[in-house]
Formats: C-alpha cells, structure tokens, sequence
C-alpha cells in the first residue's frame, strides 16, 4: 500500500485529501518510480476545480512531474535500471508515493542538482523547450516577452532564452518579482500593476517589437500582443489565466505575418514528448551540470499537506517553483 493525493470533489484547495492505495503496476515500456518529490503546477490547481480532465488512460491523481528512484521495471522497459535517480514527465499520479511513468518521458538528474529540485525540471523545461525554442525557433539576437516572468514557467524561460542570445522582456507584478526575474537574465521587467507592457515594450524596442511572446495570460492581453510583435512575429499561447477570450485584429495579423500558436503538454502523444526530452537532454542538461541554470524553488510541502501547497501557488506570491517532499514525509531513498 501507498499514500496519494485525491481529488474528492471538483474545488477548492480543501478537496485534495491524503489517502491510502494500491502500488500501481508499470505497464509495458514503463517503470515504476519511489517518488522523492512532486512539483505542484498550475495545470493541477485546474483539474482539482473540475475544468481539466486527465487524458484518457492516465491517472486521476493529480502531479505532472517527479523525481526518485526506479524501483520497479514493466515489459520492455529499457534504457533505465533498478536504483537509477530520475526525474520524470507524467500525465498524472505524480501526488503519491510511487508513480509509473514511460521511459520515454523519463531523464536521468542533472550532475549538480538534488534529487528534490529535479523534480521541478520536467513539466516547465518541456514545456519551455518545446515551444520556445522548437516552435517558434526563438535565435540568438532576437527579442523575446515573457508574460508571468516569476511563474514556474516564466524564470525558466528567462534564463533559457537568455542562455541561448535572446534578449528577455518580461513582466511582473511585484518589487520581488522584478528584482529577481533581473537576477535570472531579464533585460527589462515590466511591472504589469503600475505600466502598460505595450508602451514599455514599445518604449524599449523602439518600436521595432518582439519576435517570439510566451504568454500564460490571455484574455485581454492578446490583442496587445499583436500589437508588440515585430513583423514575422510568434505568439505561444500556452495558458490563459485571465480567460479563454479574447479580440483579434486580423489585420494586423495578416499584414506583419504573424504566426500564433499554442500547446498543452499533458495531452501530447508519447513519442513528441521523447522527441522534446531527447533535445532537452543533449541542449539543456550541460547547462545544469555547467551551473549555468538554477531551480528557484518558493516553498517546500510535506505530500499530506498538498491542499496549502495548491493554496500557496493560487495565492500569486510566489518565485519560481513549489514542491511537495514525499521523502521527508513517508519514504527513506
């Protein structure tokens, strides 16, 4: 038996509850991973509300990424070995004490990074590599704006954009914020309460624009996006926090040859994931073992207390990451 997090309705952060259940089998090309620690994601905080259902087949336990140690091997499951410390891509099941995951989506830890840290590396560098830098092609040179540069998602595209000769634009909403999304490599940090991004953008480029947006935003904000994109510009729209809707100037979007696109990671087919993690292994783990890339990490939680994690990451204060230590709690690696 194991301990895991359960949604016991659609609602608030008080709906996740510590329960007791079977180990899960690994099935063919997977194995079976002792979870060191969970790192806890927006995409949780919108299943746990009823507004995101797993894909079919995966597991109804919330946790898209983890890290520990392969306890257990399915059919065909090669490339990894009993013992190995790994950090792990998953489509659910992550908020427990053992979790199954393809050897696909799996990666060996960073030289230099602890085993907890390692499991906030997953979901937010796939999903940044993915669409920074294979959809939209960001290159050196090129400007880039990221919206919610202190999110999880936002200081690794920072320093990932920064890194690889883009210049970063970002925004934030705090004095904190600001001072530490310039610590990760920003060139300019907007402060979304205070400023308009469109004239600061504006402002900053000489109205030459950006080439590439990562927005987790929405709402409201795309049109301003159009607007701050240069000609041949890339909008990655890849949340919407502030809602699904939003207006569109067509023309603009056909006279400077935009390009806007978005992506959910959970739902997306094993091999593409492969394919993402192949890149981030040969192009993003040198940075790591270099000490070149950091793991901003806000809180750590025990797993029993997953419901003031959700509530910690829903309240906006945080920089970076927050964790759920399953280790400290319940298992000894």
């Amino acid at each position: 038996m194991m301990k895991q997090i359960e949604i016991s309705e659609p609602g608030g952060p008080e709906v996740l509850v510590l329960k007791d259940a079977g180990i899960p089998e690994p099935k063919p090309f997977e194995v079976l991973i002792k979870v060191a620690s969970a790192g806890v994601n927006r995409p949780d905080i919108v299943q746990r509300q009823g507004n995101y259902k797993p894909p079919k087949g995966a597991s109804e336990v919330p946790g898209l990424e983890v890290s520990g140690v392969v306890v257990g091997l399915g059919i065909n499951a090669i490339g990894y070995n009993i013992g190995d410390r790994v950090c792990a891509l998953v489509t659910g099941g992550g908020y427990a004490q053992y979790c199954c995951a393809p050897t696909a989506q799996i990666l060996p830890i960073p030289e230099g990074v602890s085993i907890s840290d390692a499991a906030c590396i997953p979901e937010t560098y796939f999903t940044v590599w993915s669409n920074l830098f294979m959809q939209a092609k960001l290159s050196a040179g090129e400007r880039c704006l990221v919206h919610g540069g202190a999110s999880g998602i936002g200081t690794t595209a920072i320093q990932l954009a920064n890194l690889f000769g883009a210049e970063v634009i970002t925004t934030a909403g705090s004095n904190t914020k600001i001072k530490a999304c310039y610590q990760l490599g920003a060139k300019l940090v907007i402060d979304y309460k205070k400023q308009d991004f469109l004239e600061e953008v504006q402002s900053f480029t000489r109205k030459k624009g950006v080439n590439v947006i990562l927005d987790i935003i929405g709402g409201e904000y795309l049109d301003k996006n159009i607007s701050c994109l240069s000609t041949g510009g890339r909008l990655l729209q890849i949340a919407f926090q502030n809602g699904m809707i939003g207006e569109l100037n067509l023309a603009r979007v056909m006279f400077k040859k935009l390009t806007i696109t978005g992506s959910a990671l959970r739902p997306a087919s094993i091999d593409y994931k492969a394919k993402i993690g192949k890149q981030v292994l040969t192009n993003v783990w040198p940075l790591f073992e270099d000490r070149k890339l950091s793991i901003p990490i806000f809180k750590r939680f025990p797993l029993s207390q997953a419901s003031q994690a959700h509530a910690c990451l829903e309240k906006g204060e945080h920089i970076g990451k927050i964790v759920l230590d399953v280790t400290s709690e319940f298992n000894e690696l």
